[in-house]
């Protein structure tokens, strides 16, 4: 065979067993460069198996879903929302993520804007299954794919029945395979911890309906819980101050503007906008009422649940042996999720709980980035995942 023929031989001919490339039924004649072996080319013919993988990991969280997929990276990531259209007790869902956010935009009698997951689970089955049967769609419409595996992220202390819940809906929408992680496993991958290595890691993660928290030394989980006080209950305690100091009702939406504007969990430090203008409705009079907020309103109305986070950690450093503490005091805990972009909350932690945070680049990537590298390694890190 001239030379120019077998160098492209490489290029025809292999086979597929399920979605994997099955190297050993190739009967080509292959060259080998010299001082090359055959796992050069069985190198080259994983590679091109990776590039066909059909894995979708999935971060299903309370504020955002995210949907990774194998070889092409993060694919979608949209609002957890819902817009429902309800007749004669008959509901018809109208659009998923930003298209039922757009919808709300326009007010319409009788649709409302529903939020599926509730402190990090599934509160609405029938609204979670049709976001996902939607986002999987959109994303297996994207690049052709079959029946995927599927791996999703929970709350570490996620029920038996939570866990089952959110099982069956990926099951439903025709997945080859299943798999669940807790969120802060995930996180810890995602982050780049060393959570192979003796001694103790710790992350904290802060969705917007959950925070969790994993201890990982040598490749096994050592500690998880869960705390159902995240960015959503921030929101909360900001409408909580308005009403409690200016009489005044706002709504979550503003809430959440005036968080990401001026929140901070330390005010004298903070490098936010100084003031904002937040309307909302007065409690005495009835009508419309604009205030004017600062950066000062925010830390102040975000003190307790940010006072019930370093609680929720410096109960889990109590539980743990002497040892795995020593490691994590030197090492620190890392923060990863959506919350933890709060500005200053790293340094407001480290002051309440007597232990350095770190917050990680793109924490709101960590759970996602983390659970896929698990489906890319599911052989070593089966035992990491979670039971049905």
């Amino acid at each position: 065979m001239p030379d120019k023929a077998k160098a492209v031989v490489l290029e025809i001919g292999y086979h597929f067993s399920g979605s994997t490339l099955d190297f050993n039924s190739c009967n080509l004649p292959v060259q080998v460069a010299p001082g090359r072996s055959n796992n050069c080319v069985r190198v080259m013919f994983d590679g091109v198996a990776k590039a066909f993988s059909d894995d979708i990991a999935i971060d299903l969280g309370t504020a955002n879903t995210l949907v990774h997929v194998m070889g092409r990276g993060i694919i979608i990531d949209e609002p957890s929302t819902v817009a429902v259209r309800t007749r004669n007790a008959a509901r018809e869902i109208l659009a998923v993520g930003r298209k039922a956010k757009a919808l709300m935009a326009e007010p319409s009698k009788g649709v409302e804007l529903v939020h599926p997951l509730r402190e990090g689970v599934i509160a609405d089955f029938v609204a979670a299954e049709e976001m996902l049967r939607q986002l999987i769609r959109r994303a297996k419409t994207m690049l052709g794919f079959r029946r995927p595996r599927i791996l999703i992220c929970v709350p570490a202390q996620a029920t038996p029945v939570e866990r089952r819940a959110v099982y069956e809906t990926a099951k439903s929408l025709g997945a080859r395979k299943v798999y669940l992680i807790a969120e802060p496993v995930a996180a810890s991958l995602g982050a780049g911890l060393p959570v192979g290595e003796p001694g103790g890691a710790m992350v904290l993660d802060i969705g917007g309906g959950s925070s969790d928290i994993a201890v990982l030394s040598a490749g096994e989980i050592i500690s998880a819980r869960t705390l159902r006080i995240a960015g959503n209950a921030m929101d909360a305690a900001i409408v909580r101050y308005v009403r409690r100091q200016h009489q005044l009702h706002i709504s979550d939406a503003n809430a959440e503007r005036m968080k990401v504007q001026l929140g901070t969990a330390i005010a004298k430090s903070s490098g936010r906008v100084a003031e904002a203008h937040i309307r909302g409705r007065d409690l005495q009079q009835g009508t419309a009422k604009t205030v004017v907020l600062g950066a000062r309103d925010t830390a102040d109305a975000l003190a307790e649940p940010i006072e019930a986070l370093a609680d929720f950690v410096q109960r889990a450093l109590e539980d743990l042996m002497p040892e795995t503490l020593r490691d994590i005091r030197q090492r620190g805990i890392h923060l990863t999720g959506g919350g933890a972009m709060l500005d200053k909350l790293d340094v407001a932690l480290t002051r309440q709980v007597g232990v350095p945070f770190h917050l990680q680049p793109n924490p709101m990537h960590c759970v996602v980035k983390g659970s896929a590298a698990v489906l890319a390694g599911l052989d070593s890190y089966k035992h990491l995942l979670m039971k049905n």
